[in-house]
């Protein structure tokens, strides 16, 4: 049954690419991109070359569809994973998980790579950042 679901849907997907323009594919491919990438931001293992695996798509192609956009498909991701940890951070439900947990849980295997990432992002280390949001929440 689950063969026949992933027949069809390919299917389905290929006629899609005959029926929008190649502006329209791209959009719509960069958007199932940006959806995946959203889903898996917690693997450390995400790179440019697992997301173009997944969608069958080369490496090059993969950063030529990113051209058009603000930032590099790395950089998009080291945006999103360091927004999601930020908020993290400023969360009074999560005052009490230790910093390297929840950079781990957005895909930063290494504090001080986080760490590095964070303060070059924001300003300010992890720490401190978390420190300023709870006083505003007290």
């Amino acid at each position: 049954m689950l063969d026949l679901l992933s027949g069809l849907l390919a299917h389905v997907l290929e006629a899609e690419k005959l029926l929008l323009t190649p502006e329209s594919h791209r959009r719509t491919l960069v958007l199932r991109i940006r959806s995946f990438v959203r889903s898996h931001l917690h693997d450390p293992q995400l790179t440019p070359r697992t997301i173009a695996a997944a969608h069958h798509i080369s490496i090059s192609y993969l950063h030529r569809l990113f051209q058009h956009e603000e930032e590099t498909i790395a950089a998009w991701i080291r945006h999103q994973r360091l927004d999601h940890a930020r908020r993290d951070l400023a969360d009074p439900a999560l005052r009490t998980t230790p910093i390297h947990a929840i950079a781990a849980r957005w895909g930063f295997p290494r504090a001080a790579d986080f760490t590095r990432a964070f303060r070059s992002a924001y300003g300010v280390p992890p720490k401190d950042y978390r420190h300023e949001a709870q006083q505003l929440t007290e």
